[in-house]
């Protein structure tokens, strides 16, 4: 496993920092989601997250994620989508899948992880990208975890405005819809 360390330091102290991310491989999938508030685009880690990553691109390559919006938006948190449409009604799912949190990804600043309710291996089509870093998500912290399975490479902007919308009890006032997921 390839590993590239981001090493930053902080003038006050000489602090350093030191975190390890998978390096982008040349052969990794990516997924480009053409939102109503512009694109990102998702590199996905399978020699990590195999289950996570097949069922993912399982429902890109099915068109599910096309309409749906992000339903739930927490800022310094995530930002959540993949099942409902701009009514609410929620897409019918695949079975769950079984929970990679053991991966050793963690849930930082742009990372995407399957959402799952509290039950361990219950994650279907719903995915989250963390607009934060969020260690409490990792595995064993507080519990079994939340599979992080990709990351944002570009449009990290429109992260930040999906997470900067208005919302009602965290549903966004106006629907961000996610218009195509799409493998580039």
């Amino acid at each position: 496993m390839f590993f590239r360390a981001f090493v930053s330091l902080v003038a006050a102290g000489a602090v350093m920092t030191v975190s390890a991310q998978p390096v982008m491989a040349q052969d990794n999938p990516v997924v480009v989601l053409e939102t109503s508030m512009g694109n990102i685009t998702i590199e996905l880690f399978p020699e990590q997250a195999p289950i996570s990553v097949e069922n993912f691109l399982g429902y890109v390559d099915a068109e599910h994620y096309d309409g749906t919006i992000f339903h739930r938006v927490i800022p310094d948190f995530m930002v959540q989508g993949g099942r409902f449409l701009p009514s609410m009604q929620g897409k019918q799912t695949g079975d769950p899948i079984k929970n990679e949190a053991e991966n050793g990804l963690k849930n930082d600043e742009y990372t995407v992880a399957m959402a799952r309710t509290n039950a361990v291996d219950s994650a279907t089509d719903q995915f989250f990208i963390n607009a934060a870093t969020n260690d409490f998500l990792n595995n064993g912290v507080r519990d079994f975890g939340y599979a992080v399975f990709g990351r944002v490479t570009d449009g990290m902007d429109v992260v930040d405005a999906i997470e900067a919308t208005p919302t009602d009890n965290s549903v966004p006032r106006t629907p961000v819809i996610i218009q195509s997921a799409r493998r580039q």
